[in-house]
């Protein structure tokens, strides 16, 4: 570790700390129907969406029409992905001839993927996916999946904050809100920053140059495999050109970031120069990544009448995503004991470390915090290989997601996450001191502790038993590049990273096949809809209740003490839960490595 490497990562937290408050206030106003500086343009814009589609903007709904509207939505909007992967050969902007997205697990796949924000890929963007589906049909979820968790986490707000109401806003409106007002002038202004950096923004065909120098690769099977001869060594192609894919990169590359997606255009993701050239754009993607996650703690407080309860989740936060940087950083730091004989201890002059799977524009100090934000968040985006992380690195990213991504989170999905573990913690200080649990007025009692337990069983649930099936399972283990605990680790973060809807992946894992297609399709859709229904039913129920004015038997939500409380709580339910499978995969490995063995 060293001071240059402190100081980039000083830098981005206090870039995220000075646009929290202002940030937070502007989605405060948006949500709040109040006048912005963007109203001339946007507002006949909202009005004819509305006049379209027959949208009363006054109606508002309770709980229930408000899930199942979302949810309606959802299944439409991915239907329509996986129709127009199926029939992509005969749709327009394919300067490429890009057939069917085939099999049709894979269109599946990808379809539950974005739809739910998590945007994993089991393929490889620019020789899978058209220009047109790139940006009809990804990059439309993009926006849309991103503004669904913003409008759900206001509606969690808004029943915390109303009182003996009977709803909690209209769907509509706020996914209408959160699309017009929250992304989209962000992403313009950001896109043609990247422009600047870089970053291509095109509709051209590939470009076919030629090689300076004939190469060698492996020839690959129809399985995708390298093949190998009958003398036991592998076959080789002569390649002597090379396809440089083009593109429309920078308008997807920022919405990926802002709305916490992670989607990349390219199969190297924010590690392809394309996607993310310098070092300014790296700093501008992992800024984009927890902007919105962290201005929603003001948000909250402004809208409840109380900043502090907002700075105080702001602080629990931060305190969780600096104990993770400072464990990947260290870790990365480290180097690889197993690699005798070469320098790998940073200096100052010399920044070394665990170099594998990292770019050298970037180094260990900013892949370690790219990665650390891409797991806080519910982001899938990368700039270094995960599965080339030492063991405790690459441990560290999957607790980050394990604790249900509420270190800033996604955008909209890891304030309601915080919120459901604020109710637990309420609910636990009530038992410590022998009375109801209030939370900001509003007495937290069985049904509420009830739905916050659902949604807290759920993602574990679907974690752990899809991975002990493709542990035992030889349709799973098959699959996997490292025998041992490593390869429990590559299967344990691809359906952590399903279920939290990061959409990450550790890498090692060949996951386009039925099984893990169709297996981490179910994962993301689980780990999205089956924990929003809850937390929904968590909002109405709230927003009934009658206020209660705070007694001396209150416990305070804005102190420090509530803070590390909270902590503590998403903590032990985390270890509790996942400390098993860590011991069998990163734990034993990192043991094994200091022993001398590699897998």
């Amino acid at each position: 570790m060293t001071l240059n490497g402190w100081l980039q990562i000083a830098l981005f937290f206090l870039l995220i700390l000075a646009v929290t408050k202002p940030l937070g206030v502007f989605i405060t106003r948006v949500f709040a129907r109040e006048k912005t500086f963007l109203d001339p343009i946007l507002r006949p814009v909202e009005r004819l969406l509305y006049r379209v589609t027959g949208v009363d903007e006054t109606r508002e709904m309770g709980w229930m029409e408000y899930a199942v509207a979302m949810l309606l939505f959802s299944l439409v909007s991915m239907l329509l992905l996986y129709a127009m992967q199926r029939v992509q050969g005969w749709l327009p902007f394919n300067p490429q001839k890009l057939g069917a997205v085939s099999p049709g697990h894979l269109a599946w796949n990808t379809a539950a993927s974005f739809t739910t924000n998590t945007n994993w890929q089991a393929y490889s963007g620019e020789t899978t996916m058209s220009y047109f589906t790139q940006m009809a049909g990804l990059a439309y979820h993009n926006f849309v999946s991103a503004a669904t968790g913003i409008a759900l986490a206001v509606a969690f707000i808004r029943g915390i904050a109303r009182r003996q109401a009977e709803t909690i806003g209209n769907f509509w409106v706020d996914l209408v809100r959160a699309s017009l007002w929250v992304l989209l002038p962000f992403c313009v202004v950001g896109s043609l920053l990247l422009v600047s950096q870089g970053v291509v923004q095109n509709l051209r065909p590939y470009d076919t140059v030629k090689l300076v120098e004939a190469q060698k690769v492996p020839h690959l099977n129809a399985d995708g495999k390298p093949a190998v001869g009958a003398n036991g060594q592998p076959v080789m192609d002569t390649v002597t050109e090379q396809v440089i894919a083009q593109g429309p990169v920078a308008s997807q590359e920022f919405i990926k970031e802002w709305g916490t997606n992670g989607g990349g255009f390219f199969n190297a993701n924010s590690a392809h120069p394309f996607e993310n050239p310098t070092p300014l754009s790296n700093l501008l993607e992992i800024f984009a990544i927890a902007a919105i996650g962290a201005a929603l703690t003001y948000t909250l407080g402004r809208m409840t009448g109380s900043p502090r309860h907002g700075w105080a989740l702001f602080g629990a936060m931060a305190a969780l995503f600096l104990a993770g940087i400072l464990v990947t950083y260290w870790a990365e730091s480290q180097g690889n004991p197993l690699l005798h004989g070469v320098e790998q201890h940073a200096s100052q002059l010399q920044p070394g470390g665990n170099m594998e799977g990292k770019e050298v524009r970037f180094g260990v100090a900013n892949s370690a915090l790219f990665a650390t934000v891409t797991t806080d968040t519910s982001c899938g985006a990368v700039n270094s290989w995960h599965d080339s992380f030492t063991p405790l690195g690459g441990m560290a990213l999957m607790i980050n997601m394990m604790l249900g991504e509420v270190i800033f989170g996604g955008v909209g999905s890891g304030m309601y996450g915080m919120l459901v573990f604020v109710i637990l913690t309420v609910f636990i200080a009530g038992l410590m001191v022998g009375r109801t649990p209030e939370y900001l007025g509003k007495k937290i009692e069985g049904y509420e502790v009830k739905m916050s337990m659902l949604f807290a069983l759920v993602f574990p649930l679907i974690i752990l038993v899809l991975t002990a099936i493709s542990s035992v399972k030889q349709f799973g283990t098959w699959a996997i590049a490292n025998p041992g605990p490593h390869g429990l680790s590559e299967i344990l973060y691809a359906f952590t990273s399903a279920a939290a809807n990061n959409g990450s992946a550790f890498g090692g894992l060949n996951a386009n096949t039925a099984w893990y297609n169709t297996a981490i399709g179910f994962a993301a859709l689980g780990g999205r809809f089956l924990m929003k229904v809850p937390m929904l039913a968590i909002a109405g129920s709230l927003a009934r209740k009658k206020y209660v004015p705070p007694s001396v038997g209150t416990f305070p939500v804005t102190t420090p003490l509530f803070s590390v409380l909270l902590i503590g709580v998403i903590v032990i339910l985390g270890a509790l839960t996942f400390f098993p499978a860590l011991s069998l995969g990163p734990i034993l490995e990192h043991l094994l490595m200091n022993a001398g063995k590699a897998f």
